[in-house]
């Protein structure tokens, strides 16, 4: 059991106005371990040469990552899919599928579509529930020296506490992501999401079922105030946020008058969103105090140095995994020159540089 010493309270404590922030010590020396824990969390990754003339490595609250390069959620599948293509310990982490209670089939073929610049996709939250994962994926997945972020969901608050609950005694787990773009079928199919009242009372759920390791919240893009939403989330214990989810949208054949999908609709994805999430990234930075992780349309270096500038500490690639599985390891390799090239040694001296005000 993770010691609760230091400056860490647990998330009981540490509710209302005058909950204090957390700011738990971290140390790294060399061939420290990402299963060890200080202070309440997995923090670690890699070491970092200090000979190195660059530094890739940046922070994400407690979790101090090789590079900021983090393979997202529903694109990556448990990793172990990906483990003959690239170097899972060359990326600074990657969050697993979306874990339910139960296995989930899925959506019907087709899941995917290409569109414009971007994809669809309909897969429905497809996977093998969380019994299964703690025995056939997780112990094959501790062997790897990255950081195993583990994407939860549910369609109702229970659910989602129930499957923090069964992982929290699992090593090899450096953090939970909580998918709240579902549908509470307890609310008449709102959103957990869209609702800074629903929000606050999942993330409170989840904060409490989460005693061992740092809590992400994934926001929907589809609200009027995204600040709002992450303001709520924040208060109620979330320790990062990732910005965000896939948008609403549909492909149909007008010969057929049929989708283009199984399912009626889609998420949309790939480089189509990046300037509509750059801005909300932008926008979560300038209301909220803890760290932000950018996911939209990342392929490239420059990308990442983009949603850095807007105040994100990393960023996650999803869509560019569909059409190069190795797009990933491929970013970490391009980072050295691209910063470099920004006339930067570190990612501290970018990470929210971008000027309000062109002048």
């Amino acid at each position: 059991m993770t010691s609760k010493s230091g400056s860490w309270a647990p998330p009981h404590s540490r509710t209302g106005a005058g909950r204090q922030r957390r700011n738990p010590q971290t140390f790294h020396y060399p061939g420290y371990s990402s299963r060890n824990r200080v202070s309440g969390f997995v923090v670690s990754c890699r070491p970092v040469n200090p000979t190195d003339r660059v530094d890739l490595s940046v922070r994400v609250g407690a979790l101090r990552l090789a590079n900021p390069v983090i393979a997202a959620c529903g694109t990556f599948g448990y990793g172990l899919e990906f483990a003959h293509l690239v170097d899972l310990n060359r990326l600074g982490g990657f969050v697993t599928k979306g874990l339910s209670l139960e296995p989930i089939e899925g959506a019907p073929a087709p899941r995917l579509c290409e569109t414009p610049s971007g994809m669809l996709n309909a897969v429905g939250l497809q996977n093998v529930g969380v019994e299964a994962f703690l025995r056939d994926k997780l112990p094959l997945l501790r062997k790897y020296n990255t950081h195993v972020i583990v994407n939860v969901f549910g369609y109702c608050m229970e659910d989602y506490f129930g499957v923090i609950r069964r992982l929290e005694d699992a090593e090899g787990i450096s953090a939970y992501e909580l998918n709240i773009s579902c549908p509470n079928v307890k609310k008449g199919g709102m959103q957990f999401g869209s609702d800074p009242a629903l929000v606050e009372e999942v993330v409170l759920g989840a904060r409490k079922a989460a005693q061992n390791r740092p809590l992400w919240v994934k926001l929907t893009p589809l609200v009027t105030d995204i600040g709002l939403i992450g303001r709520a989330a924040e208060a109620a214990g979330a320790d990062a946020l990732t910005v965000a989810n896939t948008y609403p949208a549909m492909a149909i054949d007008f010969r057929t008058q049929k989708s283009r999908l199984g399912n009626l609709t889609g998420g949309l994805s790939g480089p189509a969103i990046k300037p509509i999430t750059l801005r909300l990234v932008w926008e979560v930075c300038k209301t909220v105090k803890i760290p932000v992780v950018g996911l939209g349309g990342v392929e490239t270096a420059e990308d990442v140095l983009d949603y850095l500038s807007v105040g994100a500490s990393a960023v996650q690639v999803g869509t560019a995994s569909f059409s190069d599985p190795k797009a990933s390891e491929a970013i970490v390799r391009r980072l050295p020159a691209a910063l470099s090239e920004a006339k930067m040694c570190t990612f501290n001296e970018l990470i929210g540089r971008f000027k309000a005000e062109n002048s």
